[in-house]
């Protein structure tokens, strides 16, 4: 039989997070290092002090529900990485999913174009005006990348969980869970948004398209994601910055076309190889002499390919590379000024050069109020100690940068490098050989269950 928020905390010793005691310790301080103080001829505690924050807030009872349910969602978490699928079409995913939501008050959708799940919390707390709403997100996909990590809960399908999007799933359920525990104190809506497709694919455009931001019946108000990561930071470690804090990201494709022929006689071809040649060396010149250093610009060759024996001329040849930028006005400039270099390239080696942009992600950039809001609980639930401020963003990219196009919140970083790893050697999100330590689980459900609770109370 379920227990309401009071008896929980009641029925046992509470377990007060650190940064809840640390709070709790400076108003004895303010108190004049008494429990106890005189008031109006009695005697009245500083526990019923209004400024102490310690005794304001849920998080503590929801901290004992998410370690009441830690087993289960590292359960969930290891179903999901043996299960690991790839794209926006998740079948077996998704059914997992649902059956972790099942029997919550939530109402459900089921995407039409993907394999996303979207889950609507409606809070018990009646209010005279608009309701606010807050987005969770987790993405549900995988990677297609042969497991070599020796887990006994390794994948063995040919895919990967390996860049913890299993640990999203998991802790967004339990941020679902503890949500929908303390229902009848939210004075707004939380939708958890679970969505496929984040590998390179778009799956938040899907979504949006479907009508994401209006199902609740009124727009998210504030939107949070949490990604792991297997290294950088030592295990537990929360991250975030305000600005951008992830890249932009693009694809360009380019065919050069030529007319082959013998290579003893390369007069009488047009030869499209010194062409390509030239516009790989070309995109560093344009890099490091048409862009500010401090805002920067990646453009990486990942692919060159041209012709088949030593003697031959091709016919043609082509090249693609991954576009990077950091703010809007560098990510124009760039998709501007490529495709100027290659024309002008090709034209003075008398062949023609054919130009494909797939453009892909923008830039995530997060609200300062929010990345501010997310270190704060973050210090109040954990220490300041598991908060790092970034200097610098990532050079990976994120397709919740479209939430944040349309909804100030913020992205999180939170570090499940093991213990036993160093985090500036351990193999990082992408590798076969990554890991994720999924104690972090609860700690993430419980920072995503807290900031939309702080929003909706």
């Amino acid at each position: 039989m379920s227990r309401s928020p009071l008896e929980r905390t009641t029925s046992r010793q509470t377990r007060w997070p650190f940064g809840t005691l640390l709070s709790f310790l400076k108003e004895l301080l303010r108190a004049g290092g008494s429990l106890l103080d005189e008031r109006e001829g009695g005697r009245s505690s500083v526990l019923d002090d209004p400024l102490c924050s310690a005794c304001q807030t849920g998080a503590v009872t929801t901290q004992d529900f998410l370690q009441d349910i830690d087993g289960e969602l590292v359960a969930l978490r290891r179903d999901l990485h043996q299960i690991p699928e790839v794209g926006l079409d998740l079948p077996q995913t998704q059914a997992r999913v649902l059956a972790a939501l099942d029997g919550l008050p939530l109402e459900i959708t089921l995407g039409t174009t993907c394999s996303s799940v979207v889950a609507i919390l409606r809070g018990g707390k009646q209010t005279d005006g608009d309701r606010d709403v807050v987005l969770l997100r987790g993405d549900m996909d995988a990677l297609p990348v042969e497991e070599l990590t020796g887990l006994d809960y390794a994948s063995t399908n040919g895919n990967m969980h390996a860049c913890g999007h299993d640990l999203h799933m998991s802790l967004l359920v339990g941020a679902a869970r503890a949500l929908c525990d303390v229902r009848d104190q939210l004075a707004g809506d939380v939708i958890f948004m679970f969505q496929p497709g984040e590998e390179g694919v778009d799956g938040c455009r899907y979504m949006l398209e479907e009508g994401l931001l209006q199902i609740a019946g009124a727009r998210p108000t504030a939107a949070y994601a949490i990604h792991v990561w297997s290294s950088l930071d030592p295990l537990g470690t929360f991250s975030t910055k305000p600005g951008p804090i992830m890249a932009s990201s693009d694809v360009a494709r380019v065919t050069v076309v030529g007319h082959g022929g013998h290579g003893s006689a390369p007069h009488l071809a047009k030869d499209p190889v010194p062409a390509l040649a030239e516009m790989v060396t070309g995109t560093h010149s344009l890099v490091t002499r048409g862009f500010d250093i401090f805002d920067p610009v990646v453009v990486t060759v990942g692919l060159l390919q041209a012709g088949t024996i030593a003697n031959v001329i091709p016919e043609d040849g082509r090249f693609e590379a991954t576009l990077r930028t950091f703010s809007d006005a560098a990510h124009t400039k760039l998709l501007a000024e490529l495709p100027k270099m290659v024309e002008g390239i090709a034209a003075a080696h008398g062949v023609s050069a054919h130009y494909d942009l797939l453009e892909q992600y923008p830039v995530t950039v997060n609200d300062a109020e929010h990345a501010d809001l997310v270190a704060e609980v973050a210090a109040e639930l954990f220490g300041e100690d598991r908060h790092s401020r970034w200097e610098a963003p990532l050079a990976g990219a994120e397709d919740f940068s479209r939430i944040l196009e349309e909804v100030p919140g913020c992205f999180i970083g939170l570090s499940a490098c093991p213990a036993d790893l160093d985090p500036k050697t351990a193999p990082f999100n992408h590798s076969a050989y990554a890991r994720f330590d999924d104690s972090v689980v609860a700690d993430g459900a419980l920072i995503l269950a807290e900031l939309a609770r702080k929003k909706l109370v």
